[in-house]
């Protein structure tokens, strides 16, 4: 039997678009009472054809289905659109799915988009130990390896400074130095190899090259960059308008994606 790390249930999320839809809180209590007296909505606009009180339907995901084997490295690739941010948030318990089941066999350690997970008013070393924290390691476990990840980062000259202050150079530096050094069975990352400086994100490739090949830990990446892909990882799933239409072979995820892109720009 496989030795699952992850697996995901005919995953569905599905988002209400227009609810609050007027700008203000007055406006919206105005509308919300006087649905409940069943009286005109005050703030429609006079010969508006859409009634704001009944919100638009917009599924992000609709049945998503997977399972990942320990020491996969596993990209996510798509459209702008097709459910691949949303699809990373649900694995990182940033939002709840509407419909369907994920199961956890590790701990998550997850870098989605800069300084998630940190507090601005706390130091780079207070966030450091915060992200630990979160992923249930002792102080003393942290503190093992507080330099190593310092030293990574480049940022040790400010490492003392609330992270509010921080450029988004150093953010990204930090936020992956974490990530990749802290320990998390499961390391969930979003565009996080294409930005910071050149010479960081060669450095970090080959981070997430040793993560794999020497830690056996989990990736699950998503990248615009099918360089990033191809070279990291092993196995892609395309992501198209929601729903998962390939899961395989990377070359062939790429040709899958490259082609619905060909056919998208020629319309």
């Amino acid at each position: 039997m496989e030795d699952y790390i992850l697996r995901v249930d005919n995953l569905y999320k599905e988002y209400s678009l227009g609810v609050i839809g007027y700008g203000t809180l007055r406006k919206d209590l105005q509308s919300l009472w006087a649905r409940i007296r069943h009286r005109e909505d005050p703030n429609r606009k006079i010969g508006g054809g859409q009634d704001k009180t009944k919100p638009e339907k917009f599924l992000a995901l609709q049945g998503v289905s997977l399972q990942v084997s320990r020491g996969e490295t596993v990209g996510i690739i798509g459209r702008n659109g097709a459910g691949k941010s949303t699809l990373l948030k649900i694995l990182s318990r940033i939002t709840a799915p509407t419909a369907g089941e994920v199961r956890y066999y590790g701990r998550i350690s997850s870098m989605l988009e800069v300084g998630t997970g940190f507090h601005p008013e706390l130091t780079g070393r207070e966030n450091i130990y915060l992200n630990g924290a979160i992923l249930g390691m002792k102080k003393a476990e942290i503190a093992r390896k507080i330099e190593k990840i310092i030293d990574f980062s480049e940022c040790r000259e400010f490492i003392d400074t609330p992270v509010k202050r921080y450029s988004s150079g150093m953010m990204v530096k930090l936020a992956f130095s974490v990530a990749a050094n802290l320990d998390g069975e499961i390391l969930v990352m979003d565009e996080v190899l294409s930005v910071g400086d050149k010479s960081f994100r060669n450095k970090s490739r080959e981070k997430m090259k040793a993560i794999v090949a020497e830690e056996g830990r989990t990736v699950l990446c998503v990248s615009h960059n099918m360089h990033t892909i191809r070279e990291l990882c092993t196995r892609c799933i395309v992501l198209e308008k929601g729903k998962k239409i390939y899961d395989g072979q990377t070359d062939g995820a790429i040709e899958c994606y490259e082609k619905i892109c060909a056919e998208h720009n020629g319309k």
